[in-house]
């Protein structure tokens, strides 16, 4: 039995790994080979003198001079192109129908026909630094940049235009000043002249033919970088450009903030994770001698299903019909507890220590439970309850689990009743109740990656409230409905307040600023700003008396699914999508028609991409 389970976790996931490691373009990434000789024992004793604990063991001679600055490379806004773009390099021109495990074929036939335009060219090899050096930090050192002389052979299999041969160039270049020459010359002999295609960037300067094979090169390193996913191959995938075209728009959704920043690092922090267990896995079978123990093969069915799990979540972000703004697990896992068996209601304490003052302006009928901690509060509440809140700094998870209607309040200024999230969880307050109302609170979130308040069905009021954001604002989900009063909402990676299709929203005498605050590589694009709406069906918004300023975004964004989708006039709406700030009155008119959509007395103004956007998706 031990064998057999052995087997068949080597069958789904060694199998793959190995055809994986075997892939040329796979590997560009991989350690290199070690080395021997002279350069072994030149390496072992080079250091850099910024990394090495003391004085570096070998210096350069004085009659070898220091290595020129490299020239620039050529440089392509590849990841910048519009997403339409990219779905069209990719699905129609690349890989034009291939299937998955032809992945390779498709890019060595692509890059193959781009080589065949120059066989010599200048580069930079960028090279693994633990080619060179035994120490060295990877945030100060992340490669050894050669300037190379390359010579393109026409390939006689898929994976042989993968590799070059290469010569250092004249003059001698590099990143690091002070590199020995012949250091270069004896790695480039052990390699025999042999590297990676893909850590070869051809330099600036030269004919338009290179521009070309440069463009290839990134088009191809993309892909890898970002498209391609270890079990694409293990799988029958029936239409693959279509799930190259998903991940196309996953990775865009990311950049341009529609998937906020936290959110977004979810993501790339379970892709990683999913790498990472696949080599342990591998690395834990290869280590199994031929008759394994059954505690090994329990360890390695652990491994293997841990893998799965982590691969069916990635793929959950993959599926734009199953992503809303994040799979995260089941927020609410409680069930509704409804009314009490006597029908009566309670009033929750929260504080350390209760008096008599803090209660004079309740009825004498009132019956009372005090807690010193707002999460037994919460735990202990029935629908018609009600929460009260004095100064202090309170955490509760149980925000994140309210299915019942209830009343949660601070007594006094809503500054001074500072409620924080719990950093290892993903949601911080989330609501399925019919009626819950905040009132007079400060929510501060951290380290939690959904939206500070999730609407997820019922009807939720804020009022006389602070949210300050550290991931996403506030999102009203399909079918919910949110009211917000004298509140004030800042610091939000996405939208302020995102109002998701059927969705309904009053905002009244609110002041929403300093929201998009993203890093993105390209956040020229983003969007996002204030108040997001995202069209069909269309929610309902009513504004009035709110102050939208500073964000990052528009202070208001309609993101609608096709030009089409409003009844106004072509020419009007092209013109509107188009210039962003050059707004038609009279489109906007028609626009908000449609929508439902009342705006009244409200003052937009100060937002980096302007006041009002129609955004076609």
């Amino acid at each position: 039995k031990p064998k057999i389970v052995s087997a068949l976790t080597g069958d789904l996931v060694m199998a793959a790994a190995l055809k994986s490691a075997a892939s040329p373009m796979r590997s560009v990434a991989a350690s290199p080979r070690p080395l021997k000789g002279k350069a072994a024992r030149r390496r072992l004793q080079l250091l850099p003198g910024s990394q090495a604990e003391e004085e570096p063991l070998l210096s350069v001679p004085e009659e070898d001079e220091e290595a020129q600055p490299l020239p620039p490379v050529c440089a392509f806004p590849m990841r910048g192109m519009w997403r339409e773009e990219k779905v069209a390099l990719y699905c129609d021109e690349v890989l034009q129908g291939y299937k998955a495990e032809d992945a390779d074929d498709a890019m060595s036939k692509y890059l193959s026909e781009k080589l065949k335009l120059k066989d010599k060219w200048l580069g930079v090899w960028k090279a693994n630094p633990e080619l060179f050096f035994v120490k060295y930090e990877e945030s100060s050192i992340p490669f050894v940049g050669i300037l190379v002389e390359v010579t393109c052979k026409p390939s006689q299999s898929s994976s042989s235009c993968f590799r070059v041969t290469v010569s250092v160039a004249e003059p001698f270049s590099s990143n690091i000043a002070n590199i020995p020459r012949d250091l270069v010359d004896e790695i480039l002999e052990e390699l025999e002249h042999s590297v990676s295609l893909l850590e070869v960037y051809p330099v600036e300067g030269q004919d338009s033919d290179l521009h070309d094979i440069a463009l290839a090169l990134e088009v191809v390193r993309f892909f890898y970088d970002f498209l391609w996913r270890d079990w694409d191959d293990e799988e029958s995938c029936e239409n693959y450009t279509a799930l190259i075209e998903e991940r196309i728009n996953l990775w865009c959704d990311i950049q341009d903030g529609t998937i906020p920043g936290p959110i977004a690092q979810r993501f790339k922090k379970t892709l990683e994770k999913y790498k990472n267990k696949r080599v342990e896995l591998i690395e834990y079978q290869s280590n199994i001698k031929e008759d394994p123990s059954a505690a090994e093969a329990v360890e390695c069915w652990k491994k293997y299903y841990e893998i799965v799990m982590l691969c069916g979540l990635l793929k959950m972000w993959e599926d734009l019909r199953l992503r809303v703004h994040g799979p995260f697990f089941p927020r609410i896992l409680r069930r509704r507890k409804g009314k009490r068996n006597f029908g009566k209601t309670i009033t929750h304490i929260v504080a350390k220590v209760m008096t008599t003052d803090m209660v004079k302006d309740l009825s004498p009928d009132t019956l009372l439970q005090q807690h010193d901690d707002l999460d037994l509060a919460l735990d202990s509440c029935y629908s018609g309850d009600t929460v009260v809140i004095f100064p202090g700094e309170y955490q509760a998870v149980n925000l994140a689990l309210l299915t019942d209607d209830i009343v949660i309040k601070g007594i006094g200024k809503r500054e001074e009743i500072m409620i924080t999230s719990e950093p290892s969880h993903d949601s911080f307050v989330v609501s399925k109740a019919d009626n819950v109302k905040l009132m007079h609170l400060s929510l501060i979130q951290q380290g939690t990656v959904d939206g500070i308040v999730v609407v997820e069905s019922g009807h939720m009021t804020l009022e006389n409230c602070v949210l300050k954001c550290e991931g996403t604002g506030v999102c009203v989900l399909t079918g919910a409905a949110l009211t917000i009063t004298d509140s004030e909402i800042t610091g939000a990676q996405g939208a302020g307040v995102e109002l998701y299709p059927g969705s309904v929203a009053i905002l009244e005498r609110n002041e929403i600023h300093h929201c998009n605050n993203l890093r993105t590589c390209d956040s020229s694009k983003s969007t996002l700003g204030g108040v997001n709406m995202k069209v069909l069906p269309a929610p309902k918004l009513k504004m009035t008396n709110n102050h939208i300023y500073n964000n990052n975004g528009y202070g208001v964004s309609i993101l609608q699914p096709t030009e089409q989708f409003f009844i106004v006039a072509e020419e009007a709406l092209n013109k509107g999508a188009a210039s962003g700030d050059k707004r038609d009155d009279n489109m906007l008119s028609k626009v908000m028609q449609n929508l439902n959509l009342e705006m009244n007395n409200n003052k937009i103004e100060a937002n980096l991409k302007g006041d009002i956007r129609i955004v076609t998706s």
